[in-house]
């Protein structure tokens, strides 16, 4: 089984957001802290598209939970 390791600014790409080191740590701060009963796939900020993405990444693709469980963490 071959798995791929996605990195922390691809997520940001698939998610349609500015990927750079910089926009991502602006984004992080800007919508933290993420109540700890809100599911990120559920967080208000996103769009109807993220949060369907953010819910197949995490079902159907385990190469990619590593970096929303990160994304996940910083939010939180």
């Amino acid at each position: 089984m071959e798995t791929t390791n996605h990195e922390f600014h691809e997520l940001f790409e698939q998610l349609g957001l500015p990927s750079s080191e910089q926009e991502i740590r602006a984004f992080i701060e800007s919508h933290r802290p993420l109540p700890g009963d809100v599911k990120i796939t559920e967080a208000p900020f996103w769009t109807d598209a993220q949060k369907a993405l953010l819910k197949e990444l995490l079902l159907q693709d385990a190469d990619w939970a590593v970096p929303v469980d990160q994304l996940n963490v910083a939010l939180h």
